[in-house]
């Protein structure tokens, strides 16, 4: 997908491309029929993710000095690359050059499969 530097993904948001490949992730882990439409569940790959939940600074006890701008964030468990698979309800559809892409927040991700798991 092109232009992707354009997307700035906002707090606890994930950007995913999602997969429509029978129930079946790429890792091979099943989603039976009852469950996607049941709980309505869907999956798809992580293209992007926000900075994660803000932190709310200390105050500043000498208000004359110029402050800075520098907002610390906790980020968020989900990488760029991983197999996420998400509630949809809790999702946004858009589409973006001719591609359906969901803006999902973290606490919809149940699960997350990485090929390179280095925690």
């Amino acid at each position: 997908m092109k232009d992707m530097q354009k997307f700035i993904v906002v707090g606890d948001k994930v950007l995913i491309k999602p997969v429509d490949d029978e129930g079946r992730t790429h890792g091979g882990l099943y989603l039976p029929p009852g469950v996607t439409e049941r709980e309505k569940v869907q999956s798809g790959y992580v293209i992007k993710t926000g900075p994660g939940y803000p932190i709310a600074m200390p105050g500043d006890d000498e208000p004359w000095k110029e402050s800075k701008d520098s907002t610390r964030y906790i980020g968020l468990q989900a990488r760029e690359g991983d197999m996420a698979i998400f509630l949809k309800k809790d999702a946004i559809e858009i589409e973006y050059d001719r591609e359906k892409l969901m803006i999902v927040p973290q606490t919809a991700i149940l699960l997350l499969i990485r090929d390179d798991f280095s925690v």
